[in-house]
């Protein structure tokens, strides 16, 4: 099986529903930040703080190779890893890219209780819901390279992961 790669903004579910698709399937399943982190020894805001993001996106990137290597998993990324075109072309190769999206009202009820968020903390200047909106904005064509998407806002995860089964199934990844 190809891997199952899920893209998209912050809060739009990608680890939620990457956990759950990989259960259905009997797949392997990787959080790049969460795997970033275990293998640099630090978290996600920490990088940031003490290194940089420059620091922060080679580390991603070479999580991004190592994960794109494997086989038979479901890989959910960072909301900014679209960012590099050497990271979407990796995970490409071996993968069916998978955004999902979300409106911003969703997005705002789902990051708001949930720890630093570097990207969006810094573009935030007390205005959280036009920072997000701007982070959106800018990201919108990366993506837009993304195999076909899902509208997250008023689904749970099971119901996201019935529509990605539904469109792997349609599109022959997946044999029923």
């Amino acid at each position: 099986m190809k891997n199952i790669v899920l893209i998209g903004f912050m809060g739009t579910g990608k680890t939620s529903t990457g956990c759950v698709l990989a259960q259905r399937l009997g797949a392997a399943f990787l959080d790049l930040d969460a795997e970033i982190e275990k293998a640099y020894g630090m978290s996600i805001p920490d990088m940031f703080a003490q290194k940089g993001e420059a620091y922060f996106r080679r580390c991603e990137h070479d999580m991004v190779e190592k994960a794109a290597a494997r086989q038979n998993a479901v890989i959910s990324t960072g909301g900014g890893t679209v960012k590099d075109p050497e990271n979407m072309k990796a995970l490409r190769e071996r993968g069916v890219i998978v955004c999902l999206k979300a409106d911003v009202d969703t997005i705002l009820a789902r990051t708001a209780s949930k720890g630093d968020r570097p990207v969006l903390d810094k573009e935030d200047r007390g205005d959280r819901r036009r920072a997000v909106e701007k982070l959106i904005d800018e990201r919108r064509e990366l993506y837009k390279q993304a195999d076909f998407s899902v509208d997250t806002s008023k689904l749970s995860p099971l119901q996201v992961v019935d529509e990605i089964l539904h469109h792997l199934k349609t599109r022959g990844v997946l044999h029923a």
